[in-house]
């Protein structure tokens, strides 16, 4: 679906990303995390033309988007920005309907979509669609702007912190209802975000970059338990033993016992930290005899859940 090659933006003699490479597949939610300034958004931008490459190629469905009108593009890519963007002056139903206009829908269409939308994004149509953003509060700001970015039903989304101006409990309910939306729509989705457990809960891939270049690519678990250099272990260090928790399932476990018969002294040949260990060691305590296997499913049916 999308493309990057070899892509560069330079500012001047500093080289704000580096010569990246790497595809987004359809369907895919794919996630751009790192430190401050390590050129995230800057290749977000030049997904949309918003920034122009110095070098280097971005397609989207084979095409290479240097070949397309930047306004035309524009509106056939979903954008959601962190401070949202309303029109202050613009209802939340004209909001919505630039894009729709400006693709000159007749006027039902654009009604059926907005109610459509704002029932997407949990706005009910006849309590919201006149209201204006400053009687909105910060989540139902954000719904907003997602309904607006997903309006024209573009095949690709781009989010660049889309829920980091928003409190710690509406951010978690945002991302929530956002996750069942984005299995709903089954959209290609590349997200920019600072927040790690918000790369893991809601990437299928992580793409971790520092200082312009991609230091490794690859599902939450790969970045986790194989890091590819130290800068990736070092990364998420601090957070390690609740990453762990979020991306290792009790399938994950009882697959590789099953197939290897892994009992809890060989446990950190899988890169467990000691704190998720100790779990293991404890549950291997009460009772010795048992493999790591047969005590989680042991734990999981007296508990009667994972």
């Amino acid at each position: 679906m999308i493309e990057i090659k070899n892509l560069t933006k330079a500012f001047g003699n500093f080289k704000a990303v580096d010569n990246i490479s790497f595809t987004v597949g359809k369907g895919e939610t794919f996630i751009l995390i790192g430190t401050s300034g390590c050129g995230k958004t800057t290749t977000l931008k030049m997904i949309n033309r918003l920034i122009e490459p110095t070098a280097g190629t971005v397609t989207i469905n084979g095409s290479n988007i240097q070949n397309e009108d930047a306004v035309n593009l524009r509106r056939k890519i979903g954008y959601v920005i962190q401070y949202i963007g309303l029109f202050p002056h613009y209802t939340v139903a004209q909001n919505v309907s630039i894009v729709p206009k400006l693709l000159k829908w007749d006027t039902r269409k654009i009604k059926e979509k907005i109610e459509e939308l704002l029932n997407l994004v949990g706005l009910s149509p006849k309590e919201f669609r006149n209201r204006f953003p400053h009687e909105l509060s910060g989540g139902q700001k954000q719904r907003v702007g997602l309904a607006r970015a997903l309006v024209a039903d573009p095949p690709v989304v781009l989010l660049d912190e889309p829920f980091g101006a928003l409190d710690p409990i509406t951010r978690g309910q945002i991302r929530a209802e956002f996750k069942n939306l984005e299995s709903l729509l089954k959209k290609t989705m590349v997200i920019v975000t600072h927040d790690i457990y918000e790369a893991f809960e809601l990437g299928d891939r992580v793409c971790l970059i520092d200082g312009g270049k991609i230091q490794q690519i690859g599902t939450p678990k790969d970045l986790i338990f194989s890091p590819a250099n130290g800068f990736v272990e070092s990364f998420f260090s601090s957070h390690r033993f609740q990453l762990e928790l979020q991306a290792l399932k009790l399938k994950d476990i009882l697959d590789i016992t099953q197939k290897r018969e892994i009992t809890i002294k060989k446990v950190k040949e899988f890169g467990l930290n000691d704190s998720l260990l100790y779990v293991f060691e404890e549950m291997e305590k009460a009772a010795p005899t048992e493999t790591m296997k047969e005590s989680i499913l042991r734990v999981k049916d007296e508990s009667g859940k994972p």
